[in-house]
């Protein structure tokens, strides 16, 4: 009966988990492809990180675009000086979505882990592309 209890209790968490991804992907940039993505996983957990993994792309190739335009927009000195952020950048990120997948965070873990990634990738390509407003 207590597994029972443990059971539904974490399934409510990841529908509402799920739930408030959805809500806050419009408030920051994702895309309408991921929060209907993400109310079709209903929280299961690898239906989530499929749905992050897709936006994560989304939100890279976006990064890709805002930097190389920025990069085509400056003079060489301040291009050096973009790299240079950008690789510190891409270590932090990685370095602190890595800190999310805790090993003895159960799969909750691992969906944080790769929304963090996602979440990132997102801020940093409105950051870069608001360089070139």
């Amino acid at each position: 009966m207590c597994r029972m209890k443990t059971l539904k209790r974490f399934s409510a968490a990841l529908a509402i988990a799920a739930a408030s991804h959805a809500a806050s992907a419009h408030e920051t940039g994702l895309s309408k492809q991921h929060a209907a993505c993400m109310d079709k996983s209903g929280g299961v957990t690898m239906g989530m990180i499929e749905c992050i993994t897709a936006e994560n792309h989304r939100q890279d190739a976006l990064l890709n675009k805002a930097y190389k335009a920025l990069m085509a927009e400056l003079p060489p000195p301040r291009k050096t000086q973009l790299q240079e952020a950008q690789r510190a950048w891409i270590k932090y990120r990685d370095a602190n979505c890595a800190f999310y997948d805790d090993p003895d965070g159960g799969t909750l873990a691992r969906v944080n882990a790769n929304s963090c990634m996602m979440a990132a990738t997102a801020d940093r390509a409105r950051e870069l592309e608001s360089f070139r407003q």
